[in-house]
C-alpha cells in the first residue's frame, strides 16, 4: 500500500476517510477547510501510534 505523508499525521481511519472526502472538493474555501482539518487532526492524533507502522513490527 502506498502511504502518503498525510497518513503520518492523520492516524485514525475516520480521519483518513474525512481527509479523502475533503481532498476531492475544489475551490478556495474547500482548500482552506482541508488545511484547517489537517492541522487539527494532526494535533489530535500526534500522540497515537501509526497503525501502518505497527502492524508488521510484531515479533
Amino acid at each position: 500500500m502506498v502511504q502518503s505523508k498525510v497518513d503520518n499525521w492523520i492516524k485514525t481511519d475516520c480521519g483518513r476517510a474525512k481527509y479523502a472526502e475533503l481532498a476531492q472538493r475544489s475551490g478556495l474555501l474547500a482548500k482552506l477547510r482541508l488545511s484547517w482539518f489537517v492541522f487539527f487532526a494532526a494535533l489530535k492524533d500526534w500522540r497515537l501510534e501509526n497503525p501502518d507502522q505497527t502492524e508488521g513490527s510484531e515479533v
